[in-house]
């Protein structure tokens, strides 16, 4: 069986899984935003069960502004505040009346926030403890999937990728091909979902590894010519592709097999059984993960590459 390769260098793998132990602060529309601290308010609240509880100030204490959603989240500095963050994070992203740009946000502090608590293990018991013990296992999970991720190593990369950062397609579009492809194949959906946002963050980054691997689930062309069908570079398409090789490669009787075939890398496995059943206990846990936004190591720190972003 012909090898399907996904980001050949552990360096690039790293670049991804930097995503949770990157900061991100300030704001602006400068496509290429450095990691680093300001001053900027830390949204902290209760749980909001709907978006217009979201935007009123019984979000908050009164002192601090509402979230705004155009600007970039910021996770807290401290346990007792990152916990009140994450508290309103999980809540709101189970809450189906939260949509759009509320949604991404909350996404993109969850990642924030999942990243604090790896560079701050200490807070970890403080922050689990204020969370809904239905939640608890998600948290838990992310952050082993992080772990195993990291443990993969790399030298920092030296110069920015040649991507171009672009929109995800909508949650419900994306379910809907994950799901089709397990129809098709037997290969459970949050398995394609969880190899989807470690390759390309669920389609973010459109552009090629340095071994030539292609399209959203990061195909090298001579294994698309044996499993693919239709446009390497088009989503459903990709996704369909990905779900026939590991099927082939045994899944889903056999998924550590098939997706140590997809990347010969026991902590990319691990990582990805560990995304894949927080999505098997909680769907919702999905769309959290769908506003994950793309991070690229660099010697001064984690860069975030924001939508519209290319290298120049």
């Amino acid at each position: 069986m012909d090898e399907l390769r996904t980001f050949p260098f552990r360096a690039v793998c790293l670049a991804l899984a930097a995503a949770l132990v990157a900061a991100c602060a300030g704001g602006g529309t400068a496509p290429v935003t450095t990691v680093e601290q300001t001053a900027s308010p830390i949204p902290e609240a209760t749980p909001a069960p709907t978006t217009e509880a979201l935007t009123t100030a019984t979000v908050q204490p009164s002192a601090t502004p509402a979230p705004r959603w155009d600007e970039l989240p910021v996770a807290a500095n401290d346990a007792a505040s990152l916990a009140k963050q994450l508290v309103m994070v999980e809540t709101a992203l189970r809450d189906p009346n939260v949509s759009g740009a509320q949604l991404a946000w909350m996404g993109h502090l969850q990642q924030l926030a999942y990243s604090r608590l790896a560079d701050y293990p200490d807070w970890k018991d403080t922050v689990l403890g204020a969370l809904p013990v239905s939640t608890r296992s998600a948290v838990l999970g992310s952050l082993e999937a992080g772990k195993q991720l990291r443990s993969m190593g790399g030298p920092i990369p030296k110069t920015l990728p040649d991507w171009k950062i672009v929109e995800p397609a909508p949650i419900d579009e994306l379910l809907g091909d994950y799901r089709e492809a397990e129809t098709a194949f037997g290969v459970p959906w949050y398995y394609l979902a969880a190899i989807h946002l470690v390759e390309t963050r669920t389609g973010r980054i459109r552009g090629l590894s340095s071994a030539g691997a292609q399209g959203p689930m990061q195909f090298m062309p001579a294994t698309w010519a044996m499993y693919g069908k239709g446009d390497i570079n088009d989503t459903h398409d990709a996704i369909m592709g990905a779900a026939r090789y590991l099927k082939a490669a045994g899944a889903p009787d056999n998924m550590q097999k098939a997706l140590f075939a997809y990347n010969h890398s026991q902590g990319y496995v691990n990582a990805l059984v560990a995304y894949a059943a927080v999505m098997k206990a909680d769907p919702m846990a999905y769309r959290g993960y769908h506003g994950w936004q793309v991070y690229y190591p660099t010697a001064d720190g984690p860069v975030l590459l924001a939508v519209g972003w290319t290298k120049e």
